[in-house]
């Protein structure tokens, strides 16, 4: 159905600005939303919230009509989807709400206890701060749960954008430079560059001997006036042209030798850098049988029986027949345990760790993971190339990014205009 929206008189449902700092007034219903309603006291609150933070960034406030209309709409909007979240079973469990609030407390250089304080100094609950994230991150959760499914980037899109000035730019390195730059004027004699850059080469070989940059620049006597700094992260096209040249010849945590320039002396560290380059991983193949624990094999009669069937592989019988008799692994049973070429990261740590430390044509000892006893066995190992695919992965994860918000904007119409809205 589409939404009836009334827009009556907002002052007669009591919303005046005398009736938003009036206490005693009694909450009621502003909003009817399909199977649950907007409270007054929700509207209150969140005008407070939003009337701070226009203070807080020292703007200028819409007219009030405006801004509570605007606000209304707003919790019409969750409201529909916290109800979709319900319906869907979306849960937020203490463990990533925990996380989620640890993380907002290191932002602020804080542990969770001292935010918690922190905020209850401020005479803002941490407990209804809680309950804010909880309800964005089941909306976040709802939004992408939707939106995902309606964005499509085919491999002829990335090509094409890959082709173009600016796909290209999306897949350069980055790099983050840490520089210091001693200034030489251009009356300067021979006698003392060579001086300042025999003191530059000595600051260079400290920090390649293992010192930090920033323990080595402040140790540096006044009469070397050093400027710079961090240059943060950066594209090579976007470095100074003074640092495109040196930024590909050294490696993350090397530093390059003293260089200079119409500027001065130049101390350029390769503080880290990302993306660009080949890229090769390890790969394994390999093929296992799993055995499940259950209420007729209890955990010890499972390990028991992986003991068994490795013992048979060793006495010649074929392991991918026995992994088609015995493996609990629907995905890999009937190719006779066959897991293809693995990829670090991609199996669980003791599954991982077993499958690292067995030999090529070899059958490993029994080992217990969250899904049961494995036995496995290491068939070939292989550095493959994976430059183009992460190339490929970066920019459909960029295009991506660009279509979400269009989605979004365009589902959240959609939900709108489908919900029964009336406001009182």
């Amino acid at each position: 159905m589409r939404s009836r929206l009334l827009l009556p008189l907002l002052c007669a449902a009591g919303f005046s600005s005398a009736a938003f700092s009036a206490t005693e007034m009694l909450d009621q219903v502003v909003a009817v939303v399909d199977d649950d309603v907007v409270m007054a006291s929700e509207l209150r609150e969140r005008m407070a919230a939003v009337n701070q933070n226009i203070a807080n960034q020292g703007a200028e406030a819409p007219p009030e009509d405006v801004l509570i209309r605007e606000t209304l709409d707003r919790l019409i909007l969750e409201n529909i989807q916290m109800q979709m979240g319900q319906r869907f079973g979306v849960r937020i469990s203490d463990a990533q709400l925990n996380q989620a609030m640890g993380r907002i407390a290191a932002q602020n250089g804080l542990t969770q206890e001292q935010f918690a304080i922190l905020l209850e100094q401020e005479g803002r609950s941490y407990t209804e701060i809680r309950e804010n994230i909880e309800r964005e991150m089941v909306i976040q959760r709802v939004q992408q749960g939707n939106v995902n499914q309606l964005i499509e980037i085919s491999d002829q899109e990335i090509e094409n954008y890959l082709s173009t000035e600016e796909g290209q730019k999306l897949v350069q390195p980055e790099y983050r430079i840490i520089h210091a730059l001693l200034p030489i004027s251009s009356d300067t004699s021979d006698a003392e560059i060579e001086k300042s850059r025999a003191f530059c080469e000595g600051l260079v070989q400290r920090i390649r001997d293992g010192e930090a940059f920033d323990q080595v620049m402040a140790s540096v006597p006044e009469t070397y006036p050093f400027t710079g700094g961090d240059l943060g992260w950066r594209k090579l096209d976007d470095l100074p042209s003074l640092f495109q040249e040196v930024a590909p010849t050294i490696n993350r945590g090397e530093t390059a030798d003293v260089f200079q320039s119409p500027s001065g002396l130049h101390i350029v560290t390769m503080a880290d850098q990302r993306g660009g380059g080949d890229m090769t991983i390890n790969q394994t193949k390999v093929r296992h049988i799993l055995l499940k624990p259950s209420e007729i094999l209890t955990d010890e009669q499972a390990r028991e029986l992986a003991v068994e069937l490795k013992a048979r592989v060793a006495a010649g019988e074929d392991f991918g027949e026995l992994a088609r008799e015995y493996s609990e692994d629907i995905g890999s049973a009937a190719e006779g345990g066959d897991l293809g070429w693995t990829s670090p990261g991609q199996m669980v740590p003791e599954f991982e760790n077993m499958m690292a430390s067995t030999e090529i044509d070899t059958v490993s000892e029994p080992v217990r993971s969250q899904f049961g006893w494995h036995i496995l066995e290491v068939l070939d190992r292989r550095e493959k190339d994976v430059t183009e695919d992460m190339r490929k992965a970066q920019v459909r994860e960029f295009l991506h990014g660009r279509k979400y918000q269009e989605e979004l904007d365009a589902w959240l119409r959609k939900i709108r205009d489908e919900a029964f809205v009336d406001i009182k």
